[in-house]
């Protein structure tokens, strides 16, 4: 039987605390960085509706409708509906943040228009990954209950780390994404050099955000992993 610290409070509990601090520090400094860039307006004008909208065209993706949704920096595309919708703070604004937040998504439409593989299988991860994270609890409260079942707990570890690959195989995605955006961004001349690098700035600091969601999702495994991941003796 393994040791019992508490269902809520373990020495392995600091792995949790760690993954708050990634998780709150990197989403410190994407909200620094794009209200930083949001003030910087591009010489074009366009807004990043516009934006999006010139550049999906120049790729030759003309079946993607542009939308707006509310809330902030809540920008996304979905490749099932072909819609790209951005947020309240990236549809109208006419700021380097802006249009490169809006590029960005569009990067994720041209992922989507080439089977780029990691989209796909971060699509296919959806179904499991949400089912893995809500049901995993379940299976790890009732090994625990049912005195240490380690068959529910090591059911309860696998359903969580289907969640751990979503978050690492977003990366990539993510990764590319940018890196396509970038491209679009030089290839089109929308925007200066320096505009440009302010546009990397701004998506370095979101890229930061994945990373540290991915490793304070690893961490939490790790955890799991340590303290109901094998038979231990008394």
């Amino acid at each position: 039987m393994f040791p019992m610290y508490g269902v809520f409070w373990d020495p392995t509990y600091i792995l949790i605390i760690i993954g708050i601090i990634i998780t709150l520090i990197a989403s410190g400094k994407m909200n620094s960085t794009f209200s930083r860039y949001s003030k910087v307006h591009s010489h074009t004008g366009l807004t990043g509706a516009q934006a999006a909208t010139k550049i999906l065209n120049q790729a030759g993706i003309f079946d993607v409708v542009v939308e707006r949704v509310s809330g902030n920096l809540t920008d996304h595309y979905d490749p099932r509906s072909k819609v790209l919708r951005l947020s309240d703070a990236t549809y109208n604004a006419t700021s380097v943040a802006a249009i490169g937040v809006a590029a960005h998504e569009c990067g994720h439409a041209m992922q989507d228009k080439e089977s780029y593989a990691p989209l796909k299988i971060r699509g296919s991860l959806v179904p499991a990954a949400s089912i893995g994270s809500n049901l995993s609890w379940v299976f790890i409260i009732l090994g625990i209950v049912l005195g240490a079942n380690q068959t529910l707990l090591n059911i309860g570890i696998l359903l969580f780390s289907l969640a751990v690959l979503f978050q690492l195989v977003t990366l990539p995605v993510e990764f590319n994404a940018s890196s396509r955006a970038l491209k679009a961004l030089r290839g089109s001349a929308m925007m200066y050099e320096d505009e440009l690098e302010d546009t990397r700035k701004v998506l370095s600091a979101a890229a930061l955000t994945y990373v540290a969601s991915a490793a304070a999702a690893v961490l939490s495994l790790l955890r799991l992993v340590l303290l109901f991941g094998g038979s231990r003796d008394d």
